[in-house]
């Protein structure tokens, strides 16, 4: 039986989503789904997760809206899909530029 995993205090609030995420990294571009945001980063569930510490540029837009964000970000952790059991495979990605995670936030509050 798989352990659930360890309940982690978070900075900001996250929302369940279905976004299409544009991204650039040293290996390419890249379109897979967020399923899950907030103002500190995004979990984005692909089978083909980039290596930890990887620097991401992202490129999305949420749901309602006309504008597109662009932040920068890097892989935090990854679950590659032999690791990922009873969940989606993906990686995590905290945004490393505050003023457009500051703009997103906002956004994110709008949606209320």
């Amino acid at each position: 039986m798989t352990e659930p995993l360890p309940e982690r205090k978070r900075r900001h609030r996250r929302r369940t989503v279905r976004v299409d995420v544009d991204y650039v990294s040293e290996t390419g571009s890249h379109r897979d789904t967020a399923t899950t945001l907030g103002a500190g980063g995004l979990f984005v569930q692909t089978d083909s997760p980039l290596p930890r510490g990887s620097s991401v540029e992202l490129r999305f837009q949420l749901p309602g809206r006309d504008w597109v964000h662009e932040i920068q970000g890097r892989v935090s952790w990854c679950r590659p899909p032999s690791e990922s059991g009873p969940y989606a495979s993906g990686m995590g990605i905290q945004f490393t530029n505050r003023i457009a995670a500051a703009l997103l936030a906002q956004d994110l509050l709008d949606l209320d």
